[in-house]
């Protein structure tokens, strides 16, 4: 444990929070912690750069604070209203369909190398900002409705996007496991070769 491993846990202990403020209609505290939560992100991977303070299980938990906190205000602010159904589903569906191709790829042991696209890094940038504005206009009444307005059509086309390329990324990584044959064993090697030098030998008697 190190200090951006415990800003990130300080994160994931947020989210219940903001997740219960929406609920409860009170708006600004959950603006308030939104904005906290953010600066915590950025506060964890200055340090973790800084200082060289990565570590494997910042590496894991990092990327689980962030969708865990996105996701949880998307549909929480679904469920009361004040995001289309659609993007909350398009939203989840995506996260989805991430874990589970990493999932199913694990399973077959075929370990994934995916990288971070720039319309994902896009569309993570749309999904917070308009996560702010919604529970800002909730909470200050800022006037903002246009802006959020064009802010849903802007995060549902990134996220539509952004999940058919990370889609078509899986399927051509699993396509070239299927092109290249799969090494035998040192044992099955062996077997083999005996195996042909057997057969030769027979042949030529």
């Amino acid at each position: 444990m190190n200090i951006p491993n415990s800003l990130t846990l300080g994160r994931i202990v947020l989210v219940p929070l903001i997740v219960w403020l929406i609920i409860t209609h009170q708006m600004q505290a959950a603006f308030v912690l939104f904005l906290l939560a953010g600066l915590s992100d950025a506060a964890d991977g200055y340090l973790a750069k800084r200082f060289g303070w990565h570590s494997e299980l910042g590496a894991y938990l990092d990327p689980i604070a962030d969708k865990a906190l996105l996701v949880s205000i998307y549909v929480t602010l679904g469920f009361a209203g004040h995001l289309p159904a659609w993007l909350v589903i398009a939203v989840v569906s995506r996260d989805i369909l991430i874990v589970g191709a990493v999932v199913l790829s694990w399973m077959l042991s075929r370990p994934l190398r995916m990288k971070p696209l720039l319309v994902s890094k896009a569309n993570t940038f749309s999904q917070i900002v308009l996560a702010g504005l919604v529970l800002a206009e909730l909470g200050l009444g800022l006037g903002l409705h246009e802006l959020v307005t064009v802010l849903i059509w802007v995060t549902g086309a990134l996220t539509i996007v952004s999940a058919a390329a990370y889609f078509w990324s899986w399927l051509r990584q699993m396509a070239s496991y299927e092109l290249t044959p799969t090494p035998l064993p040192p044992r099955q090697r062996k077997a083999g070769g005996l195996d042909r030098r057997q057969g030769s030998r027979a042949r030529a008697s």
